[in-house]
């Protein structure tokens, strides 16, 4: 996408949500010091292209905070509210105006004719595009709740909306993300384009969707017969051995999972190179590339046959991994920028160098506000690449999740999880850990007893219901809980600062 097609974009979504631009005072982070950061790269970015470097040395110079020390910046909130709405509305009518010439200059280098900009040409648009967030604030989960996740949200009341709930907020409400028509729309294209790429090249009939439930699970079956494929659904509730004799019987070319539930799969099957799997399309857990090597062993294949795709409720698709660059490529319609942890205002530690959080602005979404939405995935070397053609963002790896929810088969948050126990464990603090693709629990808690520690955990599970019945079923393994001593590391709460430790298996 061009400048003048973000600056439109981003000025449909103030529109939208005009309680943005207050966001500064009121929640925080306003990311002044993170949009510095993009400035300067930005800056580097367009003066390399208009140098005449080569494809790959302007793009990398327009990551948008690729280096923690680049972007080491953040914890912005000191200007105010009136100051930086005022400050970001002068600086987007300002740049909207020369977008428009910098966009019909770039017409100029379009050597082919076919209306696709040369990559310096790109790194150009890229640049100006991330100028145009500068100063605008990070939409961080605080904000989401004071200002999206309310009863008073007026989406509730608007008609022809699709909502989906997920994991609960510190308040107890459960998260309501709400589609128009035209969300939807344009999920499923992205969606569509996303998996006609990773399945290009083969010849594909059948497949299986094994996917528990959410919006990813309803929208396969769409998106499968749109690529011309006969595709079956396995229910959930399911026990898992059934998924297995499905699997056996159908024997489908592709497969589309979660890594939790391939985990499963690959424990219950005796046989599972002999299950007719020619192709795996992941969604959901962090799946990193070890996993993915030793998934595709079990499976007979190779690990290019695995493919691993990444996005949210939120957003929709995010970015799917690309074999021949050996990283993830953004999907259309998203603006990435990179972020210090410390820029989020929750008191996260620094991250190690060339790691950041993840911040997109989307310009299709129109019943969610994401202009500068911070996912708290950790990414690692985000930066523009050169791939079929054309500039596209991208980044090495996702490291983890710094944030308040986590993946057992769906979502669930911290808070959830803290509720649960503290009500049967009012004395307890708590340690959550991913360990591969299993929830744990360290529970310190010197009144309770071992029975009282597992019934805990059970009330964790149950807190989601679909969480409940895919455990029961044996799709996922149960949430693991032990006894442990916390020292002062838990000093600041139930929680440890609303903090994921992950261990065994964690992503790279």
């Amino acid at each position: 996408m061009r400048a003048a097609e973000w600056s439109a974009a981003i000025g449909r979504l103030r529109r939208s949500f005009p309680w943005i631009d207050g966001l500064a005072e009121a929640d925080g982070p306003s990311g002044n010091q993170a949009a510095d950061s993009t400035e300067a790269s930005s800056e580097g970015a367009a003066a390399g292209a208009a140098g005449g470097a080569s494809p790959e040395g302007s793009a990398a110079g327009a990551a948008g905070g690729a280096s923690s020390e680049g972007s080491a910046a953040g914890a912005a909130g000191g200007a105010s509210s009136e100051g930086a709405a005022a400050g970001a509305a002068g600086e987007a009518s300002s740049q909207e105006e020369g977008t428009e010439a910098a966009a019909e200059a770039a017409d100029a280098v379009d050597g082919a004719g076919d209306g696709r900009l040369s990559a310096a040409a790109s790194a150009e648009e890229l640049a100006e595009s991330l100028l145009l967030l500068k100063g605008l604030p990070l939409l961080t989960a605080a904000a989401l709740e004071r200002h999206y996740y309310t009863d008073g949200n007026p989406l509730a009341e608007q008609a022809g909306l699709n909502v989906y709930r997920t994991s609960g907020t510190s308040s107890g409400r459960r998260k309501a993300i709400y589609y128009t028509p035209q969300d939807e729309a344009d999920y499923l294209r992205v969606k569509l384009d996303v998996f006609r790429e990773l399945l290009a090249g083969g010849e594909w009939r059948t497949a299986v969707s094994d996917m528990g439930t959410g919006h990813a699970e309803a929208t396969a079956g769409e998106v499968f017969r749109e690529l011309g494929l006969s595709v079956e659904t396995l229910p959930f509730q399911l026990p898992i051995a059934e998924h297995v004799s499905a699997l056996e019987r159908l024997r489908p070319d592709v497969l589309y999972t979660m890594p939790s539930i391939l985990d499963r799969i690959l424990a219950s099957a005796d046989r599972t190179a002999e299950l007719g799997i020619r192709r795996v399309l992941l969604v959901g857990e962090l799946a990193s590339p070890g996993w993915r090597h030793a998934a595709a062993a079990r499976l007979g294949l190779t690990e290019l046959d695995v493919a691993d795709t990444y996005g949210s409720i939120e957003i929709g698709t995010i970015a799917s991994y690309s074999p021949e660059q050996g990283r993830y490529l953004l999907a259309d319609g998203l603006l990435a920028e990179g972020v210090p942890a410390e820029a989020l205002g929750d008191g996260l530690d620094p991250l190690p160098e060339g790691e950041t959080v993840l911040v997109l602005t989307s310009a299709l979404r129109e019943a969610f506000p994401a202009l500068r939405y911070v996912t708290y995935d950790v990414v690692r070397d985000l930066r523009p690449i050169v791939a079929g053609g054309r500039l596209r963002q991208s980044f090495a790896g996702l490291v983890k999740r710094i944030g308040p929810d986590l993946k057992h088969g769906e979502k669930i948050s911290l808070y959830d999880i803290e509720d649960a126990v503290s009500r049967r464990l009012p004395d307890a603090r708590l340690r959550v850990e991913m360990r591969g693709n299993r929830l744990a629990i360290g529970i310190d808690s010197p009144s309770a007893s071992d029975e009282e520690l597992e019934l805990a955990g059970r009330d964790v599970e149950a807190r989601i219901p679909a969480i409940g019945e895919m455990i029961r079923s044996g799709l996922l393994e149960s949430i693991a809980v032990r006894r442990v001593r916390l020292g002062d590391e838990a000093a600041d709460g139930p929680i440890k600062r609303k903090k994921i430790f992950y261990g065994e298996g964690e992503s790279s």
